[in-house]
């Protein structure tokens, strides 16, 4: 379900400030601009236990790795970003947080049915959320360790498994 008004959003914590400072103050706004999806995974009491933002962006062939330029028209190329993932501390260590990204990853796979893209781009807030999406096959953007990706490819294999 995506983001609404009515979402208790204050009541959400991930215990990252600014994870939890963009669902309570710009998710919706970003959602009604068309800037941006973000979906909730909600409580049996319609609490947040969980959200991920989705958007699109372009990259610059340059900003590519070569196994990922390989063939591609020099110029801006399209990518889906995962721009935001959280878990409410109150269900950390319950597997929501791989739940969450397996379903991103989804919506993701689906959409580039209809409109392409190259890769899945996000961006990490430090080492363990690093770790956690290495977990998934996202590599290193060179030269910015904490930019990540995730090809087409990539994510076509892992849609099939």
């Amino acid at each position: 379900m995506t983001v609404e008004r009515r979402h208790r959003r204050k009541a959400f914590d991930c215990g990252e400030p600014t994870v939890n400072d963009w669902l309570r103050t710009r998710a919706v706004q970003n959602q009604d601009k068309h800037l941006s999806t973000t979906r909730v995974l909600l409580t049996g009491n319609d609490d947040i236990a969980g959200f991920y933002t989705l958007a699109t962006g372009q990259v610059d062939f340059g900003d590519l790795p070569p196994e990922l330029s390989r063939g591609m028209p020099r110029r801006a190329l399209p990518v889906a970003i995962l721009a935001w993932l959280g878990v409410d501390q109150r269900f950390h260590g319950q597997r929501l947080g791989d739940r969450l990204l397996a379903q991103s990853l989804r919506d993701c796979h689906t959409a580039g049915e209809t409109f392409a893209f190259v890769a899945v781009f996000l961006d990490c807030l430090n080492d363990q959320a690093k770790r956690f999406y290495q977990r998934w096959d996202f590599q290193e953007l060179p030269g910015n360790p904490y930019r990540l990706f995730l090809s087409f490819q990539m994510l076509n294999t892992l849609m099939k498994k």
